[in-house]
């Protein structure tokens, strides 16, 4: 707690000292051209798709043709479809797996003024379902994006055949040792602080909080910390991920009211035992608002099991979709 109460301090005062001292121009970075981040960031399976509204959403169709299962991936916050590539690699042999970027994150552009909220994240993904014809599929968020999939799921039974929630986050925070949080999220949650660190270089505090949300933190490389910081400069990112930011304590939270409809719906909660930022708590409160909803703890983990955890988590993830989608034909066969 010490160590990032100091460096949060510290980097208060650096951030006054460089305004004061007319250094702010020194450190503000200018937005990075789409195009030369697709140069980066793009993969041979790399598509995009215009939705309504004017949000260009680029996403990743991979592993097996359509008419195999499918396992929709939806990132967290600040992160991309990047995240998801472990799970790719080893459970793409089974299924179609289709990840997509937000508005405002990875490679997906949204028009100038776009609100951002879980509730526009939902609309946009049901959007992106439509535009490609998936009418049924498996839903698997990390952290906001498992918010995004269970506000999904709530508004769509009808083509969530399966839920998975990977630290999710949605639950109002009421921990009382909140402000052990690494300070880079206390910062950008202040409403005076957050606005004027927009434009500086962030590369510091980006690595300071991928590492808040590994248990390992030698997985948190310079291509990782470079990635996410630069994909954070695509035009208009740095508004809608201050938008969420400073909305943070402003969402419609979740309740066991709210969830119980979700009963209806195999759920696979995944949770590091030591994350940070989502408390495992919060996956328990998943677990018991929801009837029948299974929970796998990994031990030694953060926030970001899909990559702290590959093997185990996709192994997790394999079990409980096999249970899904055999177990109705196994049944059938019994009897």
């Amino acid at each position: 707690m010490f160590k990032w109460l100091l460096g949060g301090v510290a980097v208060l005062i650096v951030l006054v000292l460089v305004i004061a001292g007319g250094g702010y121009l020194a450190l503000k970075r200018p937005d990075i051209p789409y195009a030369d981040l697709a140069t980066k960031y793009e993969s041979e399976a790399s598509r995009y798709v215009e939705l309504p509204g004017g949000v260009r959403m680029h996403y990743r169709d991979e592993g097996q043709p359509a008419g195999a299962p499918t396992l929709l991936l939806i990132h967290g916050f600040s992160a991309s479809l990047h995240t998801w590539e472990p799970w790719v690699a080893r459970l793409g042999d089974t299924y179609r797996i289709v990840s997509i970027d937000l508005p405002g994150h990875g490679l997906t552009s949204a028009p100038e003024g776009y609100a951002a909220s879980i509730e526009a994240f939902r609309d946009e993904t049901h959007a992106f379902t439509n535009a490609l014809g998936l009418q049924r599929f498996a839903l698997a968020g990390s952290s906001m994006g498992g918010n995004v999939s269970w506000e999904y799921a709530l508004a769509h039974p009808e083509q969530v055949e399966a839920l998975i929630l990977v630290d999710a986050s949605g639950w109002q925070e009421t921990r009382a040792n909140l402000d052990r949080d690494p300070p880079v999220f206390k910062l950008l949650r202040d409403p005076n602080i957050g606005p004027a660190l927009r434009d500086l270089d962030a590369t510091g505090l980006v690595r300071q909080g991928l590492e808040a949300g590994f248990t390992d933190t030698s997985l948190v490389d310079d291509a990782m910390v470079t990635r996410y910081a630069e994909l954070a400069r695509a035009p208009g990112h740095r508004d809608i991920l201050l938008q969420m930011t400073l909305g943070f304590r402003e969402r419609n939270f979740a309740t066991p009211e709210r969830l119980a409809t979700l009963a209806n719906i195999p759920v696979l909660i995944l949770h590091g035992d030591s994350d940070r930022i989502v408390p495992l708590e919060h996956g328990r409160q998943f677990q018991a608002a929801i009837n029948g909803a299974e929970i796998v703890v990994f031990d030694a983990t953060g926030h970001i099991p899909q990559e702290e955890r590959p093997d185990e988590s996709a192994l997790a993830v394999s079990e409980f979709l096999y249970r899904v989608h055999e177990g109705p034909a196994l049944a059938t066969a019994a009897n």
